[in-house]
This record gives structure tokens, C-alpha cells and sequence, in this order.
């Protein structure tokens, strides 16, 4: 089992994007409630940090907006992972920019394997943490680092912002939304998060 980590640069795009869906004002409040400290919400913080440490303020961050938000957790989530997709493009290296044009130039129904391998690419810390896999015509996305369930225990999956990581992805390749399912959750007492992208019936 791989340790949680984040790459360089990970958790400050994620702090970025979450500001952008809360502000940093509220975001300093429900890190404040939740006893972290409230300059958690500054991007500039996080520039170089990586590694185990990363993924501690990371999980941490996800479990301070859950506590808070409820059930209403989960949208915020989804869009902080969507907002994180586009950061994570935009700021990629000359490789991962070529790579996504010659995914876009691909038939649609022959972009969303070679986009979820790219979108593992760069959420993985080391090769092998996150893999895609075929399922006949549907696929799988498998996190064994999953650094967002790092000291968590819960009774169902939390990875929201993962999620919303695979639907803005694949909304970005194809333009088409994903019926995407996460089917074991490391938070659960999982060996890795498991996602499930439904592509049959999808039109192609």
C-alpha cells in the first residue's frame, strides 16, 4: 500500500481552488472551527510543499469543509475538484499541455482512457499510486495513495473532490457528462479508492 502524498505544487492549486468556491474569508473560518490554523487558506503557503506533509493538509482541509458544510459538503467538493481539474491543465508542463492536445485531437470515444491516464499522471505522487484499468467497455480509475482519506475513517466514501477531478476531465475531453461511482473508499478501511466511469450507453 503506497504511502499518501501529493506532487509539488498539488496542494497549493487544490488551496487555490477551494478559495475560489468559499473565499479565503470563509475558508479561514471553517478552518478556524475545526482548530487548524486559519492562514491554512493562504495558496502562497503551500508553494512548495509535497510529500506525506501535503497530504496531511490536505486531507486535513477536506475533513474541516465536511465537518462544516454537512451534507452540503459534497457539492462544494465536487466543484473545488472541477476548479482544481483546470488549474492542474493550465499550469502543466510543455509534456502534459502536448499530450492534451493529442488527446482532443483523438475520436471522442477514443479520449477517455488516454484522459484518465493523463489526469493520473498528475494527481499521482509516485508511478503506480493512481491507475486506469478496463472494465469491457467501461473503465476504472484506482488510487492506492488516495491522499485525502490520510488518518480518516468514515462509513461511506469521501473522495469528492477526486470525483470531481474524473467528471471535469471528461466533460473537458469529450463534453459529455459521466455517470462516475466510487466503489471503495481508502477511508473505509479499502486498500485503494476505487471510481467506476460508466461508458456504455454513452453516446459516442
Amino acid at each position: 500500500m503506497s504511502e499518501p502524498a501529493l506532487p509539488k505544487h498539488f496542494l497549493q492549486h487544490f488551496v487555490k481552488s477551494t478559495v475560489n468556491e468559499l473565499s479565503q474569508d470563509n475558508l479561514s473560518t471553517v478552518l478556524t472551527k475545526a482548530g487548524l490554523p486559519s492562514d491554512w487558506s493562504a495558496p502562497s503557503r503551500w508553494e512548495d510543499f509535497e510529500g506525506l506533509a501535503a497530504a496531511e493538509t490536505y486531507a486535513g482541509i477536506q475533513k474541516a469543509i465536511r465537518t462544516y458544510y454537512g451534507r452540503g459538503a459534497r457539492g462544494t467538493l465536487l466543484r473545488v475538484g472541477s476548479g482544481l481539474w483546470k488549474r492542474l491543465l493550465e499550469n502543466a508542463s510543455l509534456v502534459v499541455k502536448t499530450k492534451s492536445k493529442i488527446i482532443q485531437g483523438l475520436p471522442v470515444n477514443a479520449r477517455r482512457k488516454p484522459t484518465l491516464d493523463l489526469l493520473a499522471n498528475l494527481i499521482g505522487a509516485q508511478r503506480g499510486d493512481v491507475s486506469v484499468h478496463t472494465l469491457d467497455l467501461d473503465l476504472l480509475l484506482s488510487d492506492k495513495s488516495s491522499p485525502g482519506t490520510l488518518e480518516q475513517t468514515e462509513t461511506g466514501p469521501i473522495c469528492f473532490v477526486t470525483l470531481g477531478l474524473l467528471q471535469e476531465s471528461l466533460y473537458w475531453s469529450t463534453g459529455q457528462e459521466h455517470d462516475i461511482e466510487e466503489n471503495s473508499c481508502r477511508a473505509n478501511g479499502e486498500n485503494a479508492c476505487e471510481f467506476k466511469i460508466t461508458v456504455s450507453g454513452e453516446l459516442l
